[in-house]
């Protein structure tokens, strides 16, 4: 067990590396020119090579240092100068590998050490900045759609620098539908989404949502400079980057509106949506906070948050990364998320939909048929019912009894071939219970929570589109099958130019375009990005399209029916 528990981290780290490091350009990136782009309160320097121009580093915010650790975003008003958009824009502070000092925390920092992911880019708390490409030679008038990418990582790591998406950009020109990318860097972990009573308080809860806000504002206001349409734009995000789509649409009750236009026109979320949560002060939320305050030399401190954002930038970093971190056993039970605050999430998301306070937008959503592989590989303790019952109850859902977690688990079979990965027999079960674990973690998180999320959005804006989608592109990963975030592969970075990529690309421009996936109208060509099957809407005989590496076909969204049902029905107990 012990050497395929190895082989399972191993394949994690290959994927973490995967997803970090961009495809090597380092021959049109010695050849590239330099461009220059003047804003209204700075120049920046950026590059072009191979028909596209990268402006990378815009600052749009103050640094969040000092005594604005820890604060709402600060719009940034004044001069930033001559900028050099040519290089990587800096991290915000990563929560990569916990500094609790267990086994698996350390196992973690050694994969964290490793030249992928200490070369991807610097780390600064001064680190609120846009990336944006175009295609070269694109001007102010042009009024192209805007892709607003908002990156993943369970709220604890990433940043915009490990997306470079001049592929896309480059693929949008190929397919006559040319497009404006921006990526925004928001705070993560304790930086980003510290819960606790005194930061609900201080009004400083959600403070990574407020930076990604921010960012959209930034793009309403200077996107024209780039030859972008301000009135076109769809948000766009992975994981973490996709259930903070559906928060920008939830928050302030759905108005995404910026003096008086309205933010964004479409979303697009691959792997997440709806993520149930208790309020900034519940119990856990405080427990947090309480935790970081003492690993920071703070609990004596009459004021508690001040003497956090007083503290240095390394005994904070290591306080706020002493708590479980997704890479670990309590996986998404997630330390940091965005949770309600009153003001900026005036409820838990599920309940925001469901009252139909969002942004009722069209929309494109999805899943990985294997969310929950990568998810369930540190729990090889568990080997029966009764202990996935137990693990539910103590690091997930403190408000659902024991007989309502038994009653979920037990719509899972007990055996090899009903688990995930899906579809591979009596095949890579590295522990008693990893597959039924990996498909309970998977629908809870994504998959199903997924259907919940449309059919809610279905009965409350029943005119307002949506597409879904299920990819089964991976199939055949040993361990992982098609596991969660093996997407940015595909679809990001296009690495496999096969049929699952290219489709998708196609679908995802004409939506951009349209808001209509299957319409190919508009942009330098209606013919080049025409898809060969029509992707119905959801709430047409709930059918998804299901991506294959060398196809695409249709699939009902019926799997799974009893725990859909059970979840669907237990909702308000599924708060984390």
């Amino acid at each position: 067990m012990a050497a395929r528990f190895a082989v399972a981290v191993l394949a994690l780290a290959g994927s973490v590396s995967a997803a970090a490091v961009p495809q090597p350009r380092a021959v049109l990136e010695e050849r590239a020119t330099s461009v220059t782009m003047v804003l209204p309160l700075g120049t920046v320097i950026g590059k072009s090579s191979g028909g596209v121009e990268t402006y990378n580093s815009i600052p749009f915010a103050e640094p969040p240092t000092g005594d604005l650790r820890l604060r709402p975003p600060v719009k940034k008003t004044t001069s930033f100068g001559v900028r050099d958009g040519t290089g990587t824009a800096a991290l915000c502070p990563q929560f990569i590998e916990s500094t609790d000092g267990t086994f698996l925390s350390k196992v973690i920092s050694t994969l964290a050490d490793s030249p992928f992911i200490q070369s991807a880019s610097k780390q600064s708390e001064d680190c609120l900045t846009v990336d944006v490409i175009r295609p070269a030679g694109t001007t102010s008038a042009d009024n192209l759609p805007v892709l607003f990418w908002i990156f993943g990582g369970g709220f604890e790591l990433g940043g915009s620098s490990l997306y470079d998406g001049k592929s896309l950009v480059s693929d949008s020109i190929s397919l006559g539908k040319p497009m404006v990318f921006v990526a925004v860097n928001y705070r993560v972990g304790g930086f980003g989404f510290l819960p606790g009573a005194e930061v609900l308080a201080d009004g400083a809860a959600n403070l990574g949502l407020l930076d990604q806000r921010l960012g959209l504002e930034w793009a309403a206001d200077n996107v024209g400079y780039f030859g972008g349409d301000a009135s076109k734009v769809t948000i766009w995000g992975e994981s973490a980057g996709a259930i903070s789509v559906l928060d920008q649409m939830v928050m302030y009750d759905g108005d995404n509106t910026y003096n008086g236009n309205a933010l964004f026109r479409g979303a697009i979320m691959d792997s997440g949506s709806i993520t149930p949560a208790d309020p900034v002060d519940c119990p856990k939320g405080q427990a947090v906070y309480d935790h970081v305050v003492a690993k920071a030399g703070c609990a004596d401190s009459s004021d508690t948050l001040a003497c956090l954002r007083s503290a240095d930038y390394s005994t904070f970093l290591d306080a706020v990364n002493s708590v479980p971190g997704i890479l670990s056993y309590s996986s998404v039970a997630l330390s940091y998320l965005p949770r309600p605050d009153g003001t900026v999430l005036t409820d838990s998301p599920d309940a925001l939909i469901s009252a139909n306070k969002y942004a009722a937008v069209p929309m494109i959503i999805g899943d990985q048929e294997d969310e929950g592989t990568l998810f369930a590989l540190f729990q090889s303790n568990i080997t029966n019912t009764d202990q996935i019952v137990e693990y539910l109850s103590t690091y997930f859902f403190h408000s659902a009894t024991t007989d309502q977690l038994k009653a979920l688990v037990d719509t899972y079979p007990d055996d090899l071939s009903s688990g995930s990965p899906f579809n591979t027999s009596l095949l890579n079960d590295i522990y008693p219970e990893f597959k039924r674990l990996a498909a309970i973690l998977g629908d809870l998180v994504f998959t199903l929570t997924r259907r919940v999320f449309l059919t809610t959005t279905n009965q409350v804006n029943p005119s307002v589109p949506s597409w879904s989608y299920l990819a089964s592109y991976d199939y055949g990963t040993p361990i992982l099958g098609t596991y969660h975030a093996s997407d940015l592969l595909q679809v990001f970075y296009g690495i496999l130019p096969n049929v699952a990529s290219q489709d998708i690309h196609s679908y995802y421009l004409n939506f951009l375009y349209n808001l209509d996936p299957n319409s190919a109208a508009g942009g330098t060509s209606d013919t080049d990005s025409q898809v060969s099957l029509n992707w119905p809407q959801w709430g047409v005989d709930n059918q998804l399209v299901q991506f294959y590496a060398l196809s695409t076909n249709l699939l009902a969204d019926t799997f799974r029916a009893s725990s859909f049902s059970w979840i669907a029905e237990n909702v308000g107990s599924l708060h984390i």
